[in-house]
């Protein structure tokens, strides 16, 4: 006979459910963590993510993640080629070409793709400002959405747009 899952830990694992890339697998791990583990480290994991919540805010110019200021590190850089836009779906995107060291120019995070079945639509990203910041001396658009149907539909509408 199996045992009933406590209630307490029943209602971690539905939250814990609710994160996106996190295997099933890895979600019931991440729970007896977080229930067997030290408590300071657990109070300091919850801390972590309360401030995180509070603090990070959207690049009022390009959509990234900045803190402390409304801009990002990015867009704050006088060094940056302001005539070339790379466009990303989300800020991880961003962070992987920033990685390499080699892109000098700056950013447009959509903060997502196109995808009707999931309800999201044009209005739903941040196409709206991308198009506004084209009218500032962009000479170069560089479309880095992800090789999936959504994000290939997304780069297409927006070229549209843009034409």
């Amino acid at each position: 006979m199996s045992q009933p899952m406590l209630p307490s830990f029943k209602k971690l694992i539905t939250q814990l459910q609710k994160v996106p890339s996190l295997a099933s697998k890895h979600v019931y791990k991440v729970a007896a963590y977080i229930v067997k583990g030290k408590p300071q480290l657990v109070e300091d994991l919850c801390r972590a993510m309360m401030d995180a919540r509070a603090n990070i805010i959207n690049c009022t110019v390009c959509s990234n993640w900045t803190e402390g200021s409304s801009t990002c590190q990015v867009c704050a850089d006088p060094t940056r080629d302001r005539s070339v836009v790379c466009i990303v779906e989300q800020w991880y995107d961003l962070l992987a070409i920033e990685r390499v060291g080699v892109y000098r120019g700056v950013y447009h995070v959509l903060g997502g793709a196109l995808c009707p079945l999931d309800g999201v639509g044009p209005s739903d990203l941040s196409i709206n400002q991308l198009l506004m910041r084209l009218d500032e001396g962009v000479s170069e658009i560089i479309f880095a959405t992800n090789p999936t149907p959504e994000g290939e539909a997304t780069a297409g509408y927006i070229a549209s747009l843009i034409h």
